[in-house]
Parts: C-alpha cells; structure tokens; sequence
C-alpha cells in the first residue's frame, strides 16, 4: 500500500518530549538531505512540526523527518532512481582534490566520466573495481555521428 505524502505542521509549544529523540535543525536538515537555511525557512513557514527549548531554539523530532523522506529511504535504507539512462558499470578510477572528485566508470568497452563533490564520493566509498551506476539525465545527452 503507498504511503500518503504527509503535509507536518508547525508546533511551537514548549514541550517535553521524553520519547522522542531531538535534533537540531542543522542536524535535521543534514538528515534529510537540504540546506541548512531551507530547513529553517521550512520552520518558520510551518512546513515542518517542531518543539522549542525553553531558550526559544527549534528542535525537530526524529519521526517528524520520515515524511520528508522517501518511503525507501525511510524504511528500507535504499533509493529507487526515476532515470531510465542507467548505465552499469566498473569503477576504474577515483580522484579526489579539493571539494571534487573525478569518478571513471569502464560501460562495456566504453568509460563514461563523471565529476561529483568530494564529499558525495567519500559518502559512497567508491574505489577501484567496485560496481556502480552512471546516471544520464536525458536532457543532457548529445549525439554524435563517428
């Protein structure tokens, strides 16, 4: 059965919430996977349910995030991807300066090159042999004629 998307409202009563783990909206925001400030706009425009502290700071409640979140993330720990343009393939190499990385994946007898944050590479532990997917967003594919 699919899960209705919720719609969490604010709730700025100061509160005890003995069973319920607290995270800071940086905390939070890093859980779901958004910035920082766009988690706190999304509090102030009562988009997401938090408790304030009796220092008047935000704190949101853990099982407030899994509506934010996609039922797989949620539950099963893995994402499913609407892109068809899903090439599998080998890692062959892995480079990582700076606040990039460069990410060489051999499809078949082809490589396809792709440069993501460092943080994103060290997040999936690519290395050398490892199997894994290059995403093609069909808008950005070109053509060629050889």
């Amino acid at each position: 059965m699919a899960r209705a998307k919720a719609r969490p409202v604010a709730d700025t009563a100061a509160r005890p919430a003995a069973s319920s783990t607290l995270l800071t909206p940086r905390q939070a925001a890093e859980k779901i996977g958004i910035s920082y400030p766009a988690l706190k706009h999304w509090i102030l425009a009562g988009r997401i349910r938090t408790v304030k502290t009796p220092g008047g700071h935000h704190r949101v409640p853990i099982e407030t995030l899994d509506a934010f979140l996609a039922p797989e993330l949620s539950r099963s720990g893995g994402a499913r991807i609407s892109g068809r343009n899903q090439l599998l393939g080998t890692v062959v190499e892995v480079t990582i300066e700076g606040l990039l990385a460069k990410v060489v994946l051999a499809v078949g007898s082809q490589q396809v090159t792709a440069i993501i944050t460092s943080d994103a590479a060290r997040e999936l532990a690519l290395k050398k042999g490892d199997q894994a997917f290059a995403l093609i967003k069909a808008t950005e594919v070109m053509i060629a004629r050889p």
